[in-house]
């Protein structure tokens, strides 16, 4: 029997990103409610990715959890609770360069955790009042961290990348990869034998 991958993530974003790599997944809802943001990123991402992951993991399932929080200067953002709130982040944005902090967590078939965690940086264009306006109206950013997404209208609100672009989106993909090849996951497919299709 082949071992099952869950990806506990409500995000269509990340179900898109895994689904590229052509690894059979299911998708769970993760059983827990999010608390708002506080204490160092890094430990955060890690931590709710954890959670999200152990949420929905039984024995002898590989489960998938992940996590993304936008960082400007000293303050998290996280995903607005309005349409002026996302115009405040899109304004603290503009001309500046923040950081991405994406956890991602794959807890074994034996509850063992590997950890992979991604800090790009984004740089932003200078944004008028109405472009912020022309995107906070989109309600796209509603949803995400830091009130906007990379790979649909907001990819004409960001200069430049540094680092994993994948994670900015919300999935550090060869991260993942990685971790699913340390875990012993069956991504690739052994090579077939000359004999293979033969009676």
């Amino acid at each position: 029997m082949k071992p099952k991958l869950l990806l506990a993530s409500k995000s269509p974003r990340r179900r898109e990103l895994l689904a590229r790599l052509g690894i059979p997944f299911e998708t769970v809802e993760p059983g827990f409610e999010e608390p708002a943001p506080s204490g160092s990123p890094e430990a955060l991402v890690v931590e709710l990715a954890e959670a999200k992951a152990r949420s929905a993991w039984q024995t002898g399932d590989y489960v998938l959890g992940a996590d993304t929080v936008v960082v400007l200067g000293n303050a998290i953002l996280g995903k607005p609770k309005s349409a002026e709130e996302n115009r405040e982040f899109l304004r603290a944005l503009s001309g500046n360069t923040h950081t991405v902090y994406t956890a991602a967590v794959l807890i074994d078939p034996d509850g063992g955790a590997h950890r992979h965690l991604a800090t790009p940086s984004v740089t932003f264009r200078t944004l008028s009042e109405a472009e912020i306006d022309w995107y906070v109206a989109s309600g796209e950013g509603l949803d995400k961290a830091g009130g906007y997404g990379i790979q649909a209208r907001g990819m004409v609100l960001v200069e430049a990348v540094h680092g994993d672009f994948y994670a900015v989106v919300g999935l550090p993909v060869a991260g993942v990869w990685r971790m699913l090849l340390a875990a012993g996951f069956p991504v690739i497919a052994p090579p077939r034998s000359p004999q293979d299709g033969r009676r």
